[in-house]
């Protein structure tokens, strides 16, 4: 018998993330720090539109593309938050979550034999989808002493003939980092002048603390036409699984991009986007509670880092810390899975986002204070008893 299996599927590595925590979802009593989706419920107005939409007999589908309300409600979103403007009916699509929009983006645009940048570390999705895409992904390996911003300098030294996309995973995932206008100006001179076009993975736009605001590669000079923006209502709105994300760019990308979706996929659930119109119309204060509750536990963590000095730089995006654990000689694979043994903390090794993840762990304050207090004491005290063994 034939081996029946795609060897290109078979090489690809399960995601570390989900391998980690099936582990750990079988340890009792264990505090978990991994998981990277909101602790709040999806609120009750968005929630209601839902409910609504279901009672009105609305189940049908929709067009390919999405709801033509709700792809101009996006259109007015991002032209008044982040100074993009589209065309709602040529140069929008509705998915099922970011995470189909980073495939069918990778897939509408390479071909065998293309190279995609991919700073790391970062989203675990952008190497496989690049490889499931026929392309070469190239790693890009972020420093921490540059608080895991991509420099003009490693852009550079990463470009060969066969560079055709950059991904651009800002807010960071796992690392918290951002992108300052200052830093995205001198990387789109750069896109511009060596022809690059560019993935932007928008999903924790909305999650951007201190006085930074998030800033869009696609808005500066000559990269509206080469980029494609994804965004999404998991993080901003606590809409995780209502599995709808959306991609904005040049007609003829998105029109391909809609066509892979089409044969894929169809339509996006029809009742979340009837609840993220809602989201869109009235959900600006709920994000912004939610933001001030994020920042609020962000600073809880860092002064405990500081408090049991463990470096860690101090993040400004998304919902994530990355503390250095190489003090202690261990992986990060051996420093998380000896957490979870002797103190029942599960948090993500570093290595699970890459190479340049290695000496890092993850964690992810999207839980209440309680609970990251509860934490932080097991925390502090696993750190203490390493120190005083050395």
């Amino acid at each position: 018998m034939r081996n029946p299996l795609s060897q290109t599927i078979v090489n690809i590595k399960p995601s570390g993330i989900r391998r980690f925590f099936d582990i750990a979802a079988e340890r009792k009593d264990t505090i978990s720090l991994g998981v990277g989706e909101p602790d709040f419920d999806t609120p009750w107005h968005v929630r209601d539109e839902g409910i609504y939409s279901l009672e009105k007999g609305r189940t049908f589908y929709t067009s390919n593309a999405g709801l033509m309300e709700l792809r101009e409600e996006i259109c007015k979103y991002l032209s008044r938050r982040m100074d993009l403007n589209y065309d709602p009916k040529k140069e929008v699509l509705i998915t099922v979550g970011g995470s189909e929009a980073i495939d069918i983006g990778l897939r509408a645009m390479v071909d065998p034999g293309d190279e995609v940048l991919i700073p790391q570390p970062s989203y675990v999705s952008y190497e496989p989808c690049a490889i499931l895409a026929g392309a070469k992904p190239v790693i890009i390996e972020l420093k921490n002493e540059n608080e895991f911003r991509l420099t003009p300098e490693q852009l550079l030294a990463a470009i060969t003939d066969k560079t055709k996309i950059l991904i651009m995973p800002y807010p960071n995932n796992p690392t918290g980092a951002i992108m300052e206008r200052s830093d995205l100006e001198k990387i789109a001179k750069i896109c511009v002048e060596k022809d690059l076009f560019v993935i932007s993975d928008e999903i924790y736009a909305e999650l951007t603390f201190g006085d930074r605001k998030h800033v869009s590669i696609a808005s500066f000079p000559g990269m509206r036409e080469r980029t494609v923006v994804i965004n999404g209502f998991s993080k901003a709105y606590a809409m995780t699984g209502w599995r709808l994300g959306y991609a904005c760019g040049p007609e003829e990308i998105l029109k391909q991009m809609t066509k892979i979706h089409q044969f894929a996929i169809m339509c996006a659930p029809t009742t979340s986007q009837y609840a993220a119109i809602e989201a869109l119309k009235n959900g600006d204060t709920d994000v912004e509670t939610m933001r001030e509750s994020y920042n609020q536990r962000r600073n809880f963590l860092m002064h405990a880092f500081r408090e049991m000095e463990l470096p860690c730089f101090e993040p400004f995006g998304a919902f994530y810390v990355f503390p250095c654990i190489s003090e202690f000689g261990m992986t990060s694979e051996e420093f998380a899975f000896a957490l979870l043994d002797v103190k029942k903390l599960a948090v993500v090794p570093g290595s699970a986002f890459g190479l340049g993840g290695e000496g890092f762990v993850r964690i992810s304050y999207a839980y209440s204070l309680k609970k990251l207090e509860t934490a932080v004491g097991r925390l502090v005290e696993f750190v203490t008893e390493l120190r005083n063994k050395a």
